[in-house]
């Protein structure tokens, strides 16, 4: 049988000079002759950093990679990338997820490797690595870093979500600072990312429910040694990808993107997917519109009762049955016919899956919460779209009219929101402008506003908030994100003034502002507050070419792919 040629032949493979420098230099590695005889060059793609406490284990996951590769005959190397670092990096980390997707992309393209493996957990770098992998279109397997071990304080259960309302009863007055600290302390007691479903367990979730891991990878935790299983038999299963030729386009079909939306319903996923998901679809080239979360995910209700809608944690869901479990609950409604990287169909992958928990897993027919998903609003407030995740809202004000008590920007909300005189009641609607993908830049996790501390005097513990920035998925209430277009380039949520009165209605998916539109025209013409542009660098970059966020905040130039051809070849 004549033998399969793969693409780091064209390094490895060559005669004369060309092959001599690519061999010889590899070779002070210690790597013998033999490993260059044309088996599969698996690149591990590793986004390990000290800065990002999350993927801070992933040297150990690489290790236990490389062992599967070269169990099934690969070559495995292991590469960098830019990481990103969600509790440190500033302004935000969302500014540089299309950064580190262009380091992937260029990373891949330009080396000898035949398959990749990406290793990923810290929120953004999962969408990252699979935004940039998908620009070349090889055959890629998603490692998660999983989920740390669940928080215990005092002899009960925490986790990141209970930071909002830790911080909330600290700027109340009652918790005490020193116990504040003591929290602090038992909160991230292992390795692994945030023990809730915020954004980092969304994105595991999303890519094991796109078929992008093998099953299990979402919710197995960071200090479990079955997580260093997986990370084995990832390894072993890329080398047969290769030989198959089981690339991500074949993987990522629309199909596929409306099994990760549903299942993302299901498990009451992080506002944060939606962006991510469409930021995916523009890469791959399929057609995918916000618009579509509404009817796609009609009728999903919430299955797993895990923070921040629900009551348990990610360690609680693996023990439970994983994502599979969920998947099984939801085979009505998925295209259960999908391919996955193990080369089985989603379907095939959950079909003999148990729920061992019914009180994380509900059944289809009686779930935790009929309402769930991400609902885009549309209205004169944002002709574009915004997002708003009802299970994490409160369901008294999901209809509401009130009126606007505006801040300008960040800085505005900082000064002003602890004012014993802000004009604020409960009824108030908080509006935070230009914190948008430009307007900031990067669209930071802001959007959950902290309730004004009068209002927290008085027990209030949520109100509508309306911004064009995002928020953490470990965050909760009646919060409207992604309002496009952003005010930094004139969308009408930089027309509202103080007192204008803002209807949420989301049963109807309706957000509007009662002014006609020949007073906003009026508005408008007056001139709202341009986004200032940097001087220089990649920041400067960002602001010229980030589309708005109902596009995925993607760069223009990045939509679409163009391949895993080498441009030129300089030997």
């Amino acid at each position: 049988m004549e033998k399969q040629e793969f693409r780091s032949r064209q390094w490895f493979g060559r005669t004369g000079k060309d092959g001599f420098i690519y061999r010889a230099w590899m070779k002070n590695q210690g790597i013998p002759a033999h490993a260059f005889d044309g088996r599969p060059v698996i690149g591990i793609c590793n986004t390990w950093s000290e800065l990002t406490p999350c993927n801070a284990h992933f040297r150990d996951l690489a290790e236990a990679v490389k062992r599967g590769v070269y169990e099934a005959g690969g070559f495995p190397v292991e590469f960098p990338v830019m990481s990103l670092g969600e509790t440190l990096m500033k302004p935000t980390a969302m500014l540089y997820r299309n950064l580190v997707s262009m380091d992937v992309e260029e990373s891949i393209r330009a080396n000898p490797v035949d398959g990749v493996v990406l290793l990923c957990g810290c929120d953004k770098t999962t969408p990252a690595l699979v935004m940039g992998a998908c620009s070349v279109d090889l055959p890629t397997l998603v490692v998660s870093g999983g989920p740390m071990l669940t928080g215990n304080y005092q002899g009960r259960a925490i986790g990141t979500t209970d930071l909002w309302r830790l911080s909330e009863a600290s700027r109340a007055g009652l918790l005490p600072q020193d116990q504040f600290e003591s929290i602090e302390a038992s909160m991230c007691r292992s390795a692994g990312h945030c023990a809730v479903m915020g954004t980092a367990s969304s994105m595991a979730c999303m890519v094991e429910a796109l078929g992008l891991s093998l099953p299990q990878n979402a919710a197995i935790p960071a200090a479990d040694a079955r997580r260093k299983v997986l990370a084995h038999l990832s390894g072993m299963r890329i080398v047969g990808m290769v030989r198959e030729d089981l690339k991500l386009s074949r993987i990522l079909t629309r199909p596929a993107f409306e099994n990760a939306m549903m299942a993302n319903a299901a498990i009451g996923g992080s506002t944060n997917f939606a962006i991510h998901l469409l930021a995916i679809a523009g890469r791959v080239g399929v057609e995918l519109a916000l618009d579509d979360f509404n009817h796609v995910t009609a009728g999903i209700p919430l299955l797993a009762n895990l923070q921040p809608s629900g009551q348990f944690f990610m360690e609680d869901l693996y023990y439970a049955g994983g994502l599979p479990a969920v998947l099984k609950e939801l085979a009505a409604f998925l295209h259960n016919d999908c391919m996955t990287v193990n080369g089985r169909t989603i379907g095939e992958n959950c079909a003999a899956s148990e729920c061992y928990n019914r009180a994380v897993v509900a059944p289809i027919e009686q779930p935790f919460n009929p309402v769930a998903g991400i609902v885009v609003l549309k209205g004169n407030l944002c002709a574009d779209g915004a997002v708003i995740k009802p299970s994490a809202a409160s369901p008294a004000l999901l209809q509401h009219t009130g009126p606007a008590m505006v801040f300008e920007d960040i800085e505005d909300f900082k000064a002003r929101i602890d004012d014993p005189d802000l004009d604020v009641t409960a009824a108030s609607v908080l509006v935070l402008k230009n914190v948008g993908p430009r307007g900031y830049p990067g669209m930071p996790e802001v959007g959950n506003l902290a309730i004004p501390a009068k209002l927290l005097a008085q027990g209030v513990t949520d109100m509508v908030r309306i911004s064009d920035g995002r928020m953490s998925g470990t965050a909760f209430g009646t919060v409207v994100l992604h309002v496009a277009p952003e005010a930094a380039v004139g969308g009408a949520l930089g027309l509202v003034q103080t007192g204008d009165v803002i209807t949420l209605d989301v049963p109807n998916r309706t957000l509007h502002v009662a002014l006609s539109d020949a007073e906003l025209a009026q508005r408008r013409a007056q001139g709202p507050r341009a986004a200032a542009l940097a001087s220089r660098g990649y920041v400067r970059l960002f602001q010229q070419h980030v589309q708005q966020a109902h596009l995925g905040a993607d760069f223009d130039f990045l939509r679409g792919g163009s391949g895993s051809a080498v441009v030129r070849d300089s030997h």
